[in-house]
């Protein structure tokens, strides 16, 4: 797979393809209705009631009908994900699992379960995140002060966040970087005017401390939080 400027996107298991380089959405697991987080007399969040192959096949639906060119699933582990997989009668697949991933939690094991099934990684929180301990996991440090990114970043005359994003590319992983700084985000694009060799990229990935900043706790109680799995 090039990596150049003029050639950025990875081919999907239905024919199209996503740019390695993009923006992500996101919605909360809530019940449906006014309140943005509905909750019972005892404080505790009311959750609608998922069935994901259910929900699956409505997604499939839309796509059938036109309205959805590819559709994947976001921080699905692997059971989730064979039990869309093995579901009867599926039509589509997902071709893409939305996770967190950069080189502080590198996903080895469900990157290579969906590599086995053509099912593209697109990582959120890249860049590692925010320091707000209401919903990020500080046990881990800041990514972009790593020296082993900063060394590599200086030898190429690039940004700690520079050589995180190219080590995610180089591993078929497309990253959706989160900026508000217009300068930072046309770095984010600077990717591809650059190589980390094998070495770098081992060095990198011995980074990996298995912990995620993204645990999203005030919804473990949800009948599919999916992080108490191993991947």
């Amino acid at each position: 797979m090039s990596l150049t400027a003029e050639s950025h996107r990875v081919p999907l298991s239905d024919g199209n393809s996503i740019p390695l380089l993009g923006l992500g959405t996101y919605a909360d697991p809530q019940k449906p209705g006014e309140a943005i987080y509905p909750r019972d007399e005892n404080g505790k969040i009311i959750y609608h009631e998922t069935n994901l192959c259910a929900t699956w096949e409505a997604m499939e639906a839309c796509k059938d009908a036109g309205l959805a060119k590819s559709i994947g699933v976001s921080n699905f582990n692997r059971r989730q994900l064979e039990m869309i997989l093995n579901k009867p009668g599926l039509k589509h697949k997902p071709v893409s699992n939305q996770v967190e991933c950069h080189p502080y939690f590198t996903q080895p094991k469900l990157l290579e379960f969906c590599r086995q099934h053509d099912i593209v990684i697109v990582g959120y929180s890249p860049l590692g995140t925010s320091r707000d301990e209401t919903w990020v996991n500080v046990s881990s440090p800041p990514l972009l002060e790593d020296p082993v990114l900063n060394a590599i970043g200086k030898k190429y005359n690039k940004t700690a966040a520079q050589v995180a994003l190219r080590f995610s590319i180089q591993r078929g992983v497309v990253v959706i970087p989160k900026s508000f700084n217009p300068q930072r985000i046309r770095e984010n694009f600077q990717i591809f005017d650059f190589s980390l060799t094998e070495k770098e990229m081992k060095e990198i990935e011995a980074l990996n401390k298995n912990v995620r900043y993204v645990e999203l706790l005030m919804w473990r109680d949800h009948p599919e939080y999916p992080f108490n799995d191993e991947y």
